[in-house]
């Protein structure tokens, strides 16, 4: 839900330092008056440049070249819910009575009324961190971006935040994890990304303010529910236990100008490429104020031209269906090529590292499937390998990040720097198209409902004059052979002739063309282990 938008002039300079406000402690808006600039009721500033906080204004935006061709990212998914080890939410879910975190807290640590969230913190010592390591695995695997968490919804800040002392550097593993990624990411020449989760924490920590509702301490609050940790779980009235209040009411302007100033030092301390919100871009007003920040910022230091990339997981209604940003899916794939570039962000186990289900994550296939099924359809795919409490991922991370690495080696060129085709696919798992307005949130969470792809289902990208068809699985017996169907002789595609093909990681292949379609012989070995490519070489074939 939209608030009302004020009238905001255009930013002063950079370098005005912003009002510190304790969050949730102020609910009633004040009388106010805008002046060269400055809205002295909320103490909004933003940079000077192209872009006015204004939905109009943003809509020039375009979504930069080095975020088109990148294609695959890695995120740490990591921040002090990790000390524990058991999986995502648990700083919301150990306050659930009856929940399984729960259940585990009481067992380990005791009662949340006596040991709470905040106690935990001391047991992130992230004693194994090495981020120049991590991030050298992350671009032998292919990853042209990396991101980390900035704060998730647990209102614990990854870096030495001027606006909340509930930080890594000032307690836990008393590290600027923000600021030491961004170094690492640098030296391997990375684009850096933060990801954003705090906005909804107003409602999502309120479950610290309950208490049992049966049992030896039925009634007792929980540690939430004291005064004097107001500034950390917040002082929610109204506890969202069963089911969260995913939306914008009730979260008071306080809150909202907090958010503001946490995301505004983040962006002006660190700098990022992109920043990643979980879910729309919230509160239209300091929202769109952020993003005016981040674009003219970014514009500032390249020409005027803006290199920065913000995501929102709204596409319909106004963020990224209307371009002032990138639509982003969680866990899902769109039904078709997305006009604009867009990205999916998914896990290839929980987000937040979860101990029981080490050897139960993806397999290299399924990650190799849904990277090609996403480029083809004009999306980056931004993967998250979530790190132990120590920081240094366990074997089974590191075995599906060597099987990237070397199906990456072979195939990255029809991956990095293409473009979508005039279709996305063919084949029995190509799903029916949709026009893009149809396109909605439904396609978040979707990624439970996919089914193996296998030699039949092809998946096309283009880059320059050469087309790239990927046979998602490899062809059983001794006469080895693949059809790409919308190469057929008499294709409604409207294509040329086809002079060349090549299998990359073998070399040039045989194969004829008619009504059929374009049909290739295959070697007998393999050149890699999960979805093969194609490069097709001849005339109009774009």
């Amino acid at each position: 839900m939209h608030i009302s938008r004020r009238k905001i002039l255009k930013g002063l300079a950079l370098g005005i330092p912003a009002l510190q406000l304790h969050p949730f402690l102020a609910f009633e808006k004040t009388n106010h008056s805008v002046t060269a600039g400055i809205d002295y009721a909320s103490n909004i500033f933003f940079a000077p440049g192209p872009f006015e906080p204004t939905r109009a204004s943003l809509r020039s935006y375009q979504i930069p070249g080095w975020f088109r061709d990148a294609k695959f990212g890695i995120w740490a998914h990591w921040g002090n819910q990790s000390a524990i080890e058991a999986g995502d939410w648990y700083a919301r879910n150990m306050y659930m009575q009856g929940h399984k975190q729960y259940v585990y807290h009481v067992e380990k640590y005791g009662h949340p009324s006596k040991f709470g969230y905040k106690d935990t913190i001391p047991l992130w010592k992230a004693e194994k961190f090495d981020p120049d390591y991590l991030l050298g695995l992350y671009k032998k695997a292919g990853a042209q971006y990396f991101m980390t968490m900035g704060v998730h919804h647990d209102n614990f800040d990854l870096w030495n935040s001027k606006h909340n002392k509930w930080n890594s550097v000032n307690m836990g593993p008393k590290k600027d994890i923000v600021g030491m990624f961004g170094k690492a990411a640098k030296k391997h020449g990375l684009k850096f990304g933060i990801s954003d989760h705090l906005w909804i924490t107003y409602k999502w920590f309120s479950t610290s303010k309950g208490s049992d509702k049966e049992g030896p301490y039925a009634g007792i609050p929980y540690d939430g529910a004291d005064p004097k940790y107001f500034d950390f779980y917040g002082k929610c009235e109204e506890v969202f236990s069963k089911r969260l209040d995913w939306n914008e009411n009730g979260i008071p302007e306080s809150w909202r100008k907090h958010w503001f100033d946490r995301m505004k030092d983040l962006v002006d301390t660190y700098d990022p490429d992109l920043l990643y919100c979980d879910g729309p871009m919230p509160f239209e007003e300091h929202g769109l104020n952020l993003l005016a920040h981040l674009y003219n910022k970014s514009a500032a230091k390249n020409g005027g031209i803006t290199q920065a990339v913000y995501t929102s997981k709204r596409p319909e209604d106004g963020d990224a269906g209307n371009g002032i940003c990138v639509f982003d899916v969680e866990r899902g794939v769109v039904e078709s090529i997305w006009p604009k570039t867009w990205q999916t962000d998914t896990c290839i186990g929980d987000w937040h590292y979860n101990r029981d289900r080490v050897g139960k994550y993806k397999s290299v296939k399924t990650v190799i499937d849904l990277l090609v099924d996403i480029v083809s359809r004009n999306g980056n795919l931004m993967l998250n390998f979530p790190l132990p409490a120590s920081g240094m991922p366990d074997s089974d991370e590191l075995n599906v990040l060597d099987g990237i690495t070397r199906w990456m080696a072979v195939n990255g060129e029809g991956i990095y720097g293409t473009r979508p085709w005039k279709i996305f696919g063919a084949g029995p798992l190509t799903d029916v198209a949709k026009n893009e307005k149809e396109v909605n949130s439904a396609t978040q969470f979707n990624e439970s409902k996919r089914k193996t792809f296998s030699y039949e289902d092809i998946r096309f990208t283009a880059k320059n004059k050469s087309l790239f068809a990927f046979f998602m699985g490899w062809p059983e017996g001794e006469d080895k052979k693949v059809i790409v169907k919308p190469l057929a002789a008499n294709s409604t595609h409207k294509i040329g002739s086809v002079e060349n093909v090549e299998l990359l990681g073998h070399g040039k292949v045989n194969f004829t063309r008619d009504e059929k379609g374009l049909k290739i012989a295959l070697p007998k070995q393999k050149p890699c282990d999960h979805a093969f490519a194609l490069k097709i070489d001849g005339t109009d074939l774009i």
